[in-house]
């Protein structure tokens, strides 16, 4: 079955109306902060004496700190409450906000618009935990990565033409603070507008009881989610990537002005490049995938941050630098700019890659009830981390280091980071391997992929043709796989890494090692009783001559000790291939077939387990896999 595109979502209300409104919420957001930091820059005298500078590291801080003090809140009552009656009510908040922030401008009261920046994070801490945990509620679980892609490129965007708008609008003269009054009131009733289009969205814990205390509350909801192993680590990858980007964005204004020697524009540029790289890269997300929550793409992100922020280090020192201050048009002009911003656009794209997977992991891997909660705690950390990225960038600075040597030093420290996280969870880089292969030397196709249970128990069956057969399906299964295989295999260092980490399961012939083959039934079981995927292969061997050998019983006495459904499966493609028995010329039949040859997984539809047969299970595989071999 032919799957929709993701921008096919724009036109159905369960996710149009959502969009706009965090879209207009994150673009008022900037908008609003950008005006104020603008004006205070360039006309501070007719506003405050207090130090400009002082002022503009206060509102940024003043903006994260309600994340800290009100996330805990803001996740139980996601849970607890109906999701779009929630948004209205952020979006209600919005607009008195501004109203308020309107009276400021036109008063001149610096502390009115100060207390609106409180406000917005206030707006923006609400909103977060339903921002993501609205999504896995309505759209279906292949729709996940498209549907995250589209958000997080809206966020940025919105970010982006809201910093630009912000700051043109407040210099208009004479109309600019009326200007930034009145589109940030006309951007919050907007909001408000769109969020009467959200669909219901049940609470999944209105039983819940609420703890006030933001503290406690947040020290439960971290230590709930430590639990899950694969889902705290996406939460601390998720947290390094804003580490990451704080960071770098944080040197944008600097370097475009001392390094780059450019103006304002050549700021709003590289802003601008690197959004549109965002967007891009988690546009791409779902392309890449394939419909499902493809985890290999966090490794292939967190390798394109670091490749990239070290070129941004080295195209920095190519820079032919101006002799005086360049708009645009001359900054373009200079050799080796096209080179930087080359690099800005691919730590955008390797961003958006990096972030969209880990954010889907942690919505389809999360305890339900407690989606809204455990998003809370990640905006914690995310603020916490946001908070240390500037501290170091201060440490680094005052060290000596250069902004080219900084963006070098975040580079690498995200090399180091993202070796310790995929040391601590080897899903995420056999993901990877497994994508990487299978993308690298064949162009794949999944049919019915839609049957491999989201949830729950099950035993996959398929033919045995090549050695990448099980990373064929590894790579096109949307959850993990537990894999039956030859002892044998693991006597192989590359592969024994490989397959231990993806907990393989050894086993061994009776008459060779009865041991470890009744060891090997008893994990199966205790596998299938905590809800996992298993694959065997009921051949017991590859194929020598392209077509099925006699499907063996084990499978029988798999589901004897774990009544679970059995899915069938075949592979079609990889007979001829190099990793194959076929018996003809190997380096001929290689280059006839080319580097990206075809191959198909194609699903067959659950079995019960009362009615499993070996003979029943070759036809059904048989069948699935037709005169393709």
């Amino acid at each position: 079955m032919q799957k929709s595109n993701q921008f096919a979502l724009f036109a159905q209300r369960r996710f149009s109306p959502f969009f706009w409104t965090q879209f207009l919420g994150a673009l008022n957001d900037n908008v609003f902060k950008t005006a104020l930091l603008t004006i205070l820059t360039y006309d501070a005298l007719s506003w405050t004496t207090m130090d400009t500078g002082l002022l503009n590291n206060l509102i940024p801080g003043l903006f994260i700190l309600p994340f800290f003090l009100f996330s805990a809140t803001a996740g139980q009552l996601a849970d607890k409450l109906e999701k779009g009656r929630v948004a209205r009510f952020v979006k209600l908040l919005e607009i008195a906000i501004m109203g308020i922030a309107a009276y400021g401008w036109m008063t001149h009261h610096l502390w009115l618009l100060v207390a609106a920046v409180v406000g917005m994070g206030i707006h923006s801490t609400i909103f977060g935990p339903v921002k993501y945990a609205y999504l896995p509620q309505q759209l279906k679980r292949e729709e996940l990565i498209g549907g995250n892609g589209l958000i997080e490129m809206g966020t940025f965007v919105g970010i982006l033409l809201g910093e630009i708008l912000g700051a043109v609008l407040v210099v208009h003269k004479p109309w600019g603070l009326q200007l930034v009054a009145g589109a940030t009131l006309g951007f919050a009733v907007l909001g408000w507008l769109a969020s009467l289009g959200i669909p219901n969205s049940p609470a999944p814990a209105p039983e819940l009881k609420v703890n006030w205390n933001p503290f406690t509350e947040t020290v439960r909801n971290l230590g709930f989610s430590r639990r899950n192993r694969p889902v705290f680590l996406s939460l601390l990858g998720n947290s390094w990537f804003w580490f990451y980007g704080a960071i770098m964005l944080a040197q944008f204004p600097m370097y475009a002005k001392n390094y780059l020697h450019g103006n304002h524009g050549v700021f709003v540029l590289l802003l601008a490049i690197f959004s549109v790289g965002i967007g891009a890269g988690s546009l791409l997300c779902e392309r890449l995938s394939g419909h499902k929550v493809e985890i290999g793409l966090v490794p292939f992100g967190s390798i394109g941050l670091s490749v990239f922020g070290v070129e941004l280090y080295l195209a920095s020192r190519g820079y032919a630098t101006p002799g005086g201050v360049v708009d645009v048009a001359g900054f373009l002009a200079q050799g080796g700019s096209w080179r930087i911003l080359l690099d800005c656009l691919g730590i955008g794209v390797f961003g958006g890659l990096y972030i969209v997977p880990l954010f889907a992991l942690i919505q389809t891997r999360c305890d339900p009830a407690h989606v809204s909660r455990t998003i809370a705690g990640m905006n914690i950390m995310n603020a916490l981390f946001m908070v240390v990225a500037a501290l170091v960038a201060m440490v680094l600075l005052k060290a000596g280091l250069s902004i080219p040597e900084i963006f070098l030093a975040t580079a690498v420290m995200n090399a180091l980071v993202a070796f310790y996280i995929f040391s601590l969870v080897p899903e995420f880089l056999i993901r990877f391997l497994a994508w990487l292969l299978i993308h690298t030397f064949y162009r794949v196709r999944i049919t019915n992929g839609e049957a491999i249970p989201a949830h729950g128990a099950g035993v996959i069956v398929c033919n045995h043709v090549s050695y990448v057969d099980a990373i064929a399906i590894m790579a096109a299964s949307p959850r993990p796989v537990r894999f039956v295989m030859d002892h044998q295999i693991f006597k192989f260092p590359l592969l024994s890494w490989v397959f231990r980490n993806a907990r393989a399961i050894p086993i061994a012939p009776v008459k060779e090692n009865p041991w470890l083959t009744e060891k090997a039934f008893v994990d199966i079981a205790q596998a299938l009783h905590e809800g996992e995927l298993v694959c065997i292969f009921p051949e017991g061997k590859l194929t020598r001559d392209g077509e099925l050998n006699p499907f063996r019983g084990g499978v029988l006495k798999i589901i004897e000790r774990t009544p679970v459904p059995v899915l069938p499966m075949a592979l079609r493609g990889l007979w001829g291939s190099l990793l194959s028995r076929d018996p003809s010329n190997p380096f001929a039949r290689t280059f006839k077939r080319g580097l990206f040859s075809r191959l198909e997984l194609v699903v067959g539809e659950p079995i019960p387990p009362g009615e499993v047969t070996p003979e029943l299970l070759q036809e059904k595989v048989k069948a699935l896999r037709g005169q393709w071999k």
